[in-house]
């Protein structure tokens, strides 16, 4: 590997968004990021839909309420998160006065793009008597707009914590959104934000993969369009679709969200059948680019180097903790 030293390193950052550095061949980079956790006292959270190599050396794999409790709670020093952009920041929203790392500070999430913040805000205040309830997929200025985070995971249920006369607007998943609406009762404006990854999937081509695998099981996350969710045997959080996968009976499964999951899936259930649910085109859509924007190369790096790093200024962080901390509280409530 090419020796450089950490001013190099930010100056590369600062211009490609991840450090560019040629690595050895030879190096073991499994246990060389051991080592670096151990030296520095870092921490290793990835999310589900990261590559295998980079689940598989993680402390902590996880879906988004999951890995923000997780950084909640850590001792670590440094943070080194392995999965898109707003994920670090919430890493460090919780943790303002800890390093948090990213491998490539390109990694972003078209979610989180869908919901620019001037409009945004123009949005709520064309509003003032609802309470915006945002995604956690979102950047860190839309969360300072908002009064409650929510994950896919416990949404349903901080919804209800409110009173039934309460006014909400949900951002920035308009199919999340929707299926919340109908699972709720509750009328909610939505902003018109969504995931490239959930709204790929094809109902013609899932309904064939149906007919040739008659006892597969359909399962979905709740970012998928609606005509797709109403095929779907199963609705849950990265977690819950993991969890439906190791206690239901059945053999097979089509999952319908980003591919990184079944990773896991054959891990906990190995003598089951996995099939990524197809997307309308012929590309890997249902492969996240900004998750797949990691690799074990650049994680190894950003550990080594201590950079990318997520920098925040003290009145965002401040402005946005807010309703991440009202989000756990609730989920604390609930036992989630």
């Amino acid at each position: 590997m090419a020796v450089i030293n950490i001013e190099e390193a930010k100056m590369q950052v600062d211009q490609k968004g991840w450090l560019d550095v040629a690595v050895d061949p030879t190096l073991d980079l499994f246990s060389e990021i051991e080592r670096l956790k151990k030296e520095k006292n870092a921490v290793l959270l990835a999310h589900y839909y990261q590559d295998a190599d980079i689940q598989d050396v993680a402390d902590f794999i996880g879906d988004s309420l999951g890995l923000a409790q997780e950084a909640k709670r850590t001792k670590a020093e440094i943070i080194v998160f392995a999965g898109v952009h707003f994920m670090a920041e919430t890493a460090k929203i919780l943790n303002p006065g800890k390093k948090v790392l990213l491998p490539d500070l390109k990694a972003g999430c078209s979610l989180a793009d869908s919901a620019p913040t001037a409009e945004f805000r123009a949005f709520r205040e064309a509003h003032p008597d609802h309470i915006v309830i945002s995604y956690i997929n979102c950047t860190a200025e839309i969360k300072a707009l908002s009064d409650i985070i929510c994950t896919s995971s416990n949404a349903e249920k901080i919804i209800e914590s409110l009173p039934i006369s309460q006014k909400i607007i949900f951002a920035p998943d308009k199919n999340l959104g929707a299926y919340l609406k109908k699972k709720t009762g509750r009328d909610m404006l939505l902003w018109n934000g969504a995931c490239i990854v959930h709204e790929i999937f094809s109902v013609k081509k899932i309904t064939e993969l149906k007919l040739r695998h008659p006892s597969a099981k359909f399962i979905a996350h709740p970012e998928c369009e609606e005509p797709v969710l109403r095929m779907a045997d199963f609705i849950g959080s990265t977690t819950a679709l993991l969890k439906y996968t190791q206690s239901n009976a059945a053999k097979e499964f089509i999952v319908g969200t980003e591919s990184g999951i079944l990773h896991q899936m054959k891990i906990s259930s190995p003598e089951k059948i996995f099939i990524p649910a197809p997307p309308e085109t012929n590309c890997a859509c249902n492969d996240c680019p900004y998750m797949k924007l990691n690799t074990l190369e650049k994680l190894y790096l950003c550990m080594e180097y201590e950079t990318p790093e997520i920098i925040m200024s003290d009145e965002l962080l401040k402005k946005s903790k807010i309703p991440i901390d009202r989000m756990l509280e609730i989920s604390r409530q609930y036992g989630l």
